[in-house]
């Protein structure tokens, strides 16, 4: 299993214990919202949380063992309107060392093409 697809599976999960196999010691996640940078300790306890995002059709764009990248729609806890995000992820040693996120807000009535 690919190091996007553990993380996916451990996300979607809510299995902290794997995340944290998955998440290097020195992990950075730099999100696309408010210049945030959050570590390893931080993105466990938000998935660890009630209001952990989920996602739907989960992709993965690219991935060696140096990076990559993938895709997803993200829904909110907070009701917020959901996002398309890319993901960008470094690796070093096998896990993710670092994740910086881009996103676009999709509106309420957003239905995926061809989904109808």
């Amino acid at each position: 299993m690919s190091i996007i697809e553990a993380y996916n599976e451990a996300w979607e999960n809510g299995d902290v214990d794997a995340l944290a196999e998955i998440i290097h010691d020195e992990f950075v996640f730099n999100p696309h919202v408010g210049g945030v940078t959050m570590s390893k300790s931080d993105l466990l306890g938000f998935a660890g949380g009630d209001g952990a995002p989920k996602s739907e059709d989960d992709r993965i764009l690219f991935e060696n063992d140096q990076v990559g990248v993938a895709h997803a729609i993200v829904h909110f806890a907070n009701g917020s309107t959901s996002e398309a995000v890319l993901s960008f992820m470094r690796f070093k040693d096998g896990k993710i060392v670092s994740m910086e996120t881009g996103a676009t807000p999709l509106s309420d009535d957003y239905k995926l093409v061809g989904s109808e």
